[in-house]
């Protein structure tokens, strides 16, 4: 279900207008920058006048931890992993910070607690290389904020873990108003993709130079998003409960267009060879109108949130891989002719997939 379209018509047109950079997920995803820097800046106040409000030692704590959970983390699903993976890092750091603040006290031997620093930390930083790292480096730095050099007092160590659990709890409860989700972000460079391979598909079939710099820019950008769509599947599997596998496979399809139009590009007839060109024009017609009718309505469905499109039937050509090629125009025809399917099956997942990312 597309929760903008459930909500924003119980609102008055005028409200609804200054809420939408706010309400609207595509505006939500263009505005992420100005929506994270506020949501940030609101969850410090709030930790500032919690703490000081009840003259909590050592409140400071509270907002840099605000700040390193949610301060370089906009997209929702990576949240609450992090928050999971400073609370145990912390708990840990801090019961072990503790512990040489006790023993400091009562063994009074300096070079003892300051040998076990030393040792325990780099048990830590040897776990911070690899699965849990993160985990690993916060417990390292924890022993320190809470027993210093060991010669902190037990209570500055309790307080300052303490603060660093309120300030969890804090940045867990904003990270809720008005999420960013991964998934926006997915769906939207997705259809840019899509919008790309189309005008990419475009210059092929209409003769135009595969090495003029529009064309290139347009490859370029395509890689790149293909990069980012990569780092964004965790997050976006962990937010609409997509496996990695769907979503991967989703990217294959993607990245077999991208190399099958590469290929097309350098084993296109030359523009100058009219009857050739004339000729493809001719047998590939009804290809043509499948590429850039499927690519330009998955493009409109994933940004509009208009999945209905996704499930018009539309009639595949038939490819095989074992019809006989006899020149550079048969392989050329069989490389549009499987680019069709593989943008058909591209749109069918999509289809079957869209009630989880169409949030």
């Amino acid at each position: 279900m597309n929760l903008s379209t459930s909500t924003t018509p119980r609102l008055p047109p005028l409200l609804r207008r200054l809420l939408r950079p706010l309400i609207d997920p595509y505006q939500r995803y263009r505005h992420a920058k100005v929506i994270h820097a506020v949501r940030v800046s609101v969850g410090l106040l709030a930790t500032i006048l919690l703490t000081t409000g009840i003259h909590l030692p050592h409140g400071e704590w509270a907002s840099v931890t605000m700040l390193v959970v949610i301060g370089g983390l906009q997209h929702h699903g990576n949240i609450g992993k992090k928050a999971a993976e400073r609370a145990i890092g912390t708990l840990v750091g801090a019961a072990i910070g503790l512990v040489l603040v006790v023993q400091q006290a009562w063994l009074g031997m300096p070079w003892l607690t300051y040998f076990a620093m030393a040792v325990i930390c780099g048990f830590f930083s040897y776990h911070a290389i690899g699965k849990g790292g993160y985990t690993a480096l916060l417990a390292a730095i924890t022993v320190f904020i809470v027993a210093g050099h060991g010669d902190n007092p037990v209570t500055d160590g309790l307080w300052r873990g303490v603060d660093i659990l309120i300030g969890i709890a804090l940045a867990l409860a904003f990270s809720f108003a008005l999420p960013l989700y991964a998934a926006y972000s997915w769906r939207y460079n997705l259809a840019d993709a899509l919008r790309d391979c189309a005008a990419i598909y475009g210059r092929i079939i209409d003769g135009q130079p595969v090495t003029a710099e529009e064309h290139l820019k347009l490859m370029g950008r395509l890689n790149t998003v293909m990069v980012q769509l990569r780092s964004l599947m965790p997050s976006v599997s962990k937010e609409v409960k997509m496996s990695m596998t769907e979503l991967d496979a989703i990217q294959r399809h993607l990245r077999t267009c991208v190399s099958t139009l590469e290929i097309l590009g350098n084993t296109r007839p030359d523009a100058s060879d009219s009857d050739a060109m004339a000729q493809l024009q001719s047998t590939l017609k009804a290809e043509h109108r499948l590429i850039g009718v499927q690519l330009i309505g998955m493009a409109r469905a994933l940004k509009s949130g208009a999945t209905e499109r996704l499930s018009r039937t539309m009639e595949l050509p038939a490819v095989s891989l074992d019809a006989p090629i006899y020149n550079a125009l048969d392989g050329y025809r069989l490389l549009t002719q499987q680019l069709a399917t593989n943008i058909g099956e591209m749109r069918q997942r999509l289809a079957r997939t869209a009630p989880r990312w169409n949030i």
